[in-house]
């Protein structure tokens, strides 16, 4: 099952680049022998200004057709690592070739995006900036990876 980040904003040269293509390049070897990735980003911008709507259909062209849908949002569902790990599980089991992941601008997400959703998570209930946000993400799902190949990664 192929992973798309879709995001709103380009993520440059830094410490949060640099953490994002370690846990990315960490869940291709852990992930492929399990049918997750290769991991696909999707960066876009609202160069014109038209909000959460403008980058609602930026990010809506970015998702591949029957892609498994996870939006983070501060209003989502918190999981535990497991169950993340399971959720992505089921998707890749049920047949999915994709699951897009969206992370929204500053606004968040729009809600029409949003509502079309088949998963809204949240990293917790503090708003975390949304280059964090990748990175906590990238973190998540080589630790999903890592919890489905039975690596000691995570110890909880």
């Amino acid at each position: 099952m192929r992973l798309h980040l879709c995001a709103v904003g380009r993520l440059r040269a830094g410490p949060e680049r640099d953490l994002v293509d370690d846990y990315l390049a960490r869940l291709d070897r852990t992930g492929r022998p399990l049918g997750l990735g290769p991991v696909i980003e999707h960066e876009v911008e609202d160069r014109k200004g038209g909000g959460m709507a403008a980058e609602g259909a930026l990010l809506s062209r970015a998702i591949p057709e029957g892609a498994a849908l996870c939006v983070l949002d501060e209003r989502g569902k918190t999981l535990s690592s497991p169950e993340f790990a399971q959720t992505l599980a089921q998707w890749r089991d049920g047949g999915r070739q994709d699951a897009a992941f969206v992370i929204g601008g500053a606004d968040g997400v729009d809600p029409a995006l949003r509502a079309r959703a088949d998963l809204t998570i949240s990293l917790g209930r503090m708003v975390w900036p949304h280059m964090l946000v990748r990175v906590m993400l990238a973190e998540q799902l080589y630790r999903a990876a890592t919890i489905l190949a039975g690596s000691p990664y995570h110890r909880a």
